[in-house]
């Protein structure tokens, strides 16, 4: 059964076809790490893992590279404005290597918590810096740089098809719609490839380079971080949408530019979270949600995020409220307690995959992961006719894709002796109606590593 991807660069869904046969280079565009990633971002890391996961699934082997940009993202849309790393140092008090390595182990730890699964290889931008230096050397060779007072441009006027991803009319596009101009660039398409330190200033992060002291542009890392992990397996590129129109476009141009090739075959995006009002969730309008203040310090468990983020595709606008997360709390209840009574009845017995529903949730997740056709056969399956055994042994096999830990919800948690007298001076509390009470317990109890979920059959406590 063949899988087919939407690919944003031919606006088309077509079947997917790796470099190597059987073998997939992934690359996914990671987080700026200045600050917590918010729920808008990771419900695109969550598409992400599906993708990843269901490649697995068709049995291909994949090769998943993820960067994370500590240097060279710039506030504003076109290479204006200040680094973000400075700006959240600035913020906090801190260094920016010490933001960086912060806010780096905190996605780490959100990823964690939503069952994601780790790429193969992380790799920062700082630490390649050499490589970055290198293919700018090449560009520069080629033709296609100049210089500004502000550092070293690609000129997009050299490259052909500059927008044959994001499809803009170049005459319609504006520089400076939210930040001043840069007189010196030749076209507002163009983009910095090194930015030069401030003169008189020094910055927390720079390099010497043979253009100048600087550091490098955003788009350039994720250039010569893919290529230099991925050179031969430039299968599927991904990010969100907000990617489309500059940082994946320059990333092609820069790319093919300097190799001369083609800079990967499949380009996927997912759409942005909405929020009331109906506007996208973004950390400039400071408008975001955490999964630590929407979730776990809600006592909700975060595989409530994935599995509502299961009940709209990919590419569609993603609504989020409480209530839809209340009825994807209770919608993934419900699943758990299918899986636990399929379980129990099914005590002593070995089941089996059955093919038929295989077949219909391989339909499903290989039409370019359609995940709420794929929860309906979920559903389906369950209330079907088959026996408890080889429900069982079904959905753990669809859960090789859903990720939500099915294989553990029949296992009762042996809780510590520290944290079951914490349940039960928060359950004194909560009787007592002691709201502050109850809410430090809950905190205290989360910071030591366990999840407080309160449901209508009382307080349940997991471990993360």
């Amino acid at each position: 059964m063949n899988l087919k991807l939407y690919n944003s660069l031919e606006r088309k869904k077509s079947e997917f076809s790796p470099i190597q046969p059987g073998k997939v280079g992934l690359y996914t565009c990671g987080p700026t790490v200045y600050n917590f990633a918010h729920i808008g971002n990771l419900r695109t890391y969550i598409f992400e893992d599906i993708l990843k996961r269901v490649l697995r699934y068709n049995d291909f082997q994949v090769k998943h590279v993820m960067n994370i940009t500590d240097v060279g993202h710039l506030t504003g849309d076109r290479d204006m404005g200040e680094d973000k790393m400075e700006k959240g140092a600035r913020r906090e008090g801190r260094t920016a290597w010490e933001i960086a390595e912060f806010y780096t182990r905190a996605f780490e730890s959100d990823i964690a918590l939503l069952n994601i699964i780790e790429p193969d290889i992380w790799v920062k931008a700082t630490d390649t810096i050499s490589d970055q230096i290198e293919l700018i050397k090449i560009l520069e060779a080629k033709g296609y740089t100049y210089r500004t007072g502000d550092g070293i441009y690609f000129d997009t006027a050299r490259f052909k098809d500059y927008t044959r991803l994001s499809h803009q009319n170049i005459e319609s596009l504006r520089e400076g719609a939210r930040v001043e101009k840069n007189p010196e660039k030749r076209n507002a398409t163009d983009f910095a490839l090194w930015k030069f330190s401030p003169e008189g200033a020094r910055r927390q992060m720079e390099w010497d380079s043979p253009w100048g002291t600087g550091f490098p542009g955003w788009h350039i890392e994720c250039s010569a971080m893919s290529m230099k992990y991925l050179g031969e397996q430039l299968d599927i590129h991904c990010g969100g949408t907000d990617h489309i129109d500059v940082h994946h476009t320059n990333e092609i141009a820069q790319s093919e530019a300097a190799t001369g090739r083609k800079f990967f075959n499949c380009w996927m995006h997912g759409a942005f979270l909405i929020i009331a009002g109906g506007k996208k969730m973004a950390k400039s309008d400071e408008n975001f949600l955490t999964l630590q203040n929407a979730f776990v310090k809600k006592g909700i468990s975060p595989l409530v995020y994935r599995f509502a983020a299961f009940q709209t595709h990919y590419r569609k606008p993603m609504e989020y409220s409480e209530e839809s997360i209340q009825a994807a709390r209770n919608g993934l209840q419900h699943l758990q307690n299918q899986v636990r009574q399929a379980a129990q009845k099914s005590t002593g017995q070995k089941g089996a995959v059955q093919e038929e529903f295989k077949t219909r949730f391989l339909e499903a997740i290989n039409d370019d992961l359609n995940m709420p056709r794929a929860m309906a056969v979920v559903q389906d399956m369950l209330k079907s006719s088959m026996g408890d055994a080889d429900k069982h042994a079904t959905i753990l096999d669809y859960d090789r894709v859903l990720g939500l830990s099915l294989d553990q919800v029949d296992k009762l948690e042996k809780l510590p002796q520290e944290i079951k007298n914490l349940v039960a001076e928060r359950q004194t509390a909560r009787d007592a109606k002691d709201w502050a009470a109850s809410d430090r317990l809950r905190d205290t109890i989360q910071d030591l590593g366990y999840l407080v979920q309160d449901t209508k059959g009382g307080m349940q406590v997991i471990k993360k």
